[in-house]
C-alpha cells in the first residue's frame, strides 16, 4: 500500500525556519510528482509546493516563494520542504501528496490521489 509519512512540524516564532520531511513507501517514487499543501482552520486546503524527481521541475505558491524551499532524496524517498522567515499567515496543516499529473493540474489537490496524514505548523511569537 502507499504511505506517506510526515514530520518535522512544530511552534516557531515569527522569522523562524522550520523543516517537514515526507517519506515514501509502497510505490515507486520516482514516477510520481511529489508536493506539498497546507490547510488552515476553517479555510481550503492550499497549493504550496511541488517537485518532480526526473526533469527537476519545481513549482511554488505564490505566497512561498523565496521563502520556502521543496527537494527530494531518492535514496531515501523522501521528500522535504525547508521553510524559512515564517510568519503567523503561514500557520496551518501541512500535507505531503504524491501524483502523477499533468502540468496544468500540478498546483491541483485534485492531481495527488496519495496523502499524508499532515503536520501542525504554528507560528507565533
Amino acid at each position: 500500500q502507499v504511505q506517506l509519512v510526515e514530520s518535522g512540524g512544530g511552534l516557531v516564532p515569527p522569522g523562524g525556519s522550520l523543516r517537514l520531511s515526507c517519506v515514501a513507501s509502497g510505490y515507486t517514487f520516482s514516477d510520481y510528482e511529489m508536493g506539498w499543501f497546507r490547510q488552515a482552520p476553517g479555510k481550503e486546503r492550499e497549493f504550496v509546493a511541488a517537485t518532480r524527481w526526473r526533469g527537476g521541475g519545481t513549482w511554488y505558491a505564490d505566497s512561498v516563494k523565496g521563502r520556502f524551499s521543496i527537494s527530494r532524496n531518492g535514496a531515501n524517498s523522501a521528500t522535504y520542504l525547508q521553510m524559512n522567515s515564517l510568519n503567523p499567515e503561514d500557520t496551518a496543516v501541512y500535507y505531503c501528496a504524491a501524483g502523477r499529473p499533468i502540468v496544468s493540474s500540478v498546483r491541483t489537490i485534485q492531481g495527488y490521489p496519495y496523502w499524508g496524514q499532515g503536520t501542525q505548523v504554528t507560528v507565533a511569537s
